[in-house]
C-alpha cells in the first residue's frame, strides 16, 4: 500500500507515500537516520479511518540531501510547506525521536488535531562536554538500533548515523542541543507521549518533564522497551492510539 511519490520543497526532492481511506489525515515523521519503512507498520494499522502520509525527511531514505545546514526549525518549515502543497489542514501528527522534535515545533505554531510523540528529545541538558563530543557520542549510538529484532533491523535507513555525510553531521550538530521547552508550552492540542521504560536515548524522566510543559498531555510508559517502543510493542501501542484518537 502506498506508492512512492515526489514533491519539491525549498529545492529539496522529497519522497513520500500516501494511502488510506479516511478523510482525516495522519502524518508520520521518522527519527534520525531512518526512513518511511520505519513508520509504515504504524500507518498500516490506521488505513480504514485515516489518510496516511509518510515522508522521507530531507537527507534520509530516498529524499535528496539539503545543500545547506538546516536547523530543526527549518525542517518544521519544510513540513509546513509540504502540508500546504498537499492541502492538508489540521492533521494528526506522530513523530519518533528527531521526527518528534519537528512535530513539537510545528504544533507550537500551527493547528494540529492531535500530537503523538515517541521518545522525542526536547530539553537541552547542561553539560561540560563540547557539542562536538556530544555529537560523536550520539553518532556512536547506532548499535542500539541494531539490537532490534526482525523488521527494524532490516529497514534502518541507508544514511544512518555512522554513514552520515558531512552536511548531515553538521545538521545533527545544529539539532542535538536545541531546547524546545518554550515550543512545548505553546502546544494547545491533545498530546500523547509514548515512551519505552528502558529508553537510553531520551529518558522517561525527560518525558515526565515534557508532560509538565504541554498543558493537555499524558504519558504512557511501555515496560521493558527501548527507544523503539512503538515498533517493539506495535499492537499494544496501536490499541493505545486508537483510544486516544
Amino acid at each position: 500500500m502506498g506508492e512512492n511519490m515526489r514533491i519539491n520543497i525549498k529545492s529539496i526532492d522529497i519522497n513520500y507515500i500516501q494511502y488510506g481511506e479516511g478523510k482525516s489525515d495522519i502524518i508520520l515523521l521518522h527519527g534520525w537516520g531512518q526512513n518511511i519503512a520505519m513508520m509504515k507498520p504504524l500507518g498500516d494499522k490506521f488505513t480504514k479511518k485515516y489518510r496516511i502520509t509518510i515522508l522521507d525527511l530531507p537527507g534520509f531514505g530516498e529524499s535528496s540531501e539539503p545543500k545547506e545546514e538546516l536547523t530543526v526549525y527549518d525542517y518544521s518549515d519544510i513540513l509546513d510547506e509540504f502540508l500546504q502543497k498537499m492541502k492538508i489542514k489540521k492533521p494528526i501528527i506522530m513523530g519518533h525521536s528527531f521526527g518528534g522534535r519537528i512535530a513539537i515545533i510545528y504544533a507550537s505554531k500551527k493547528e494540529v488535531e492531535k500530537l503523538v510523540l515517541f521518545g522525542s528529545p526536547c530539553i537541552a541538558r547542561q553539560s561540560t562536554q563540547t557539542l562536538k563530543v556530544k555529537t560523536l557520542k550520539f553518532l556512536k549510538k547506532v548499535p542500539v538500533v541494531n539490537k532490534l529484532e526482525g523488521f527494524a533491523k532490516k529497514h534502518i535507513g541507508s544514511r544512518d548515523y555512522k554513514n552520515a555525510s558531512e552536511m548531515m553531521r553538521k545538521i545533527l550538530v545544529n539539532t542535538v542541543n536545541v531546547d524546545l521547552s518554550e515550543c512545548c508550552k505553546k502546544i494547545k492540542c491533545p498530546t500523547l507521549l509514548i515512551w519505552g521504560e528502558n529508553d537510553t536515548e531520551v529518558s522517561v524522566e525527560e518525558a515526565k518533564e515534557i508532560e509538565k510543559l504541554i498543558d493537555d498531555s499524558g504519558l504512557v510508559v511501555i515496560p521493558n522497551s527501548s527507544h523503539y517502543a512503538y515498533l517493539e510493542n506495535l499492537n499494544y501501542v496501536v490499541n493505545i492510539l486508537k483510544n486516544f484518537l
